[in-house]
């Protein structure tokens, strides 16, 4: 699938890192570093700017390797860019850490991944059907 993409980054386009990758790391664009005190957050823009073709989203996920080894999240994981959006991708990192945590240009801070999806149209019910689960919520189905 193409998507039309404008980079006004100093960074080449995200890729896929291995032939079976779901996501594509995206570098921060910055004039300066970006210091992340201990339970602080930032909006780190990264110079993209997309056009998604429609039923599709882009997702912004957190980087495993930042968070196991920093403490460094995307707070509203995943983020969503819908396709009628056209501003720049912006990544709202946090720092769940203890530590200050510098930001650096051309970092890579967040995964991109695209995802199809449906909408839906509501429909008003009074009764769903059964299943063997029920009602049953958080745990319900574990230990």
């Amino acid at each position: 699938m193409k998507v039309k993409v404008i980079n006004r980054s100093k960074h080449d386009l995200p890729r896929y890192e291995t032939a079976l990758s779901a996501g594509m790391d995206v570098r921060a664009n910055l004039d300066e570093p970006i210091v992340l005190k201990p339970l602080a957050r930032a909006m780190v823009p990264t110079g993209l700017f997309v056009e998604l073709p429609a039923g599709y989203e882009m997702q912004v996920r957190p980087r495993s390797g930042l968070a196991a080894k920093f403490g460094l999240t995307v707070l509203n994981a995943p983020g969503t860019v819908d396709a009628d959006y056209r501003g720049e991708i912006k990544v709202i990192l946090a720092n769940l850490s203890n530590d200050d945590f510098t930001i650096n240009d051309g970092e890579r801070i967040a995964q991109l991944v695209v995802a199809q999806h449906a909408q839906v149209q509501w429909e008003p019910a009074e009764e769903l059907s059964n299943t063997d689960r029920g009602a049953g919520g958080f745990g319900s189905t574990g230990k």
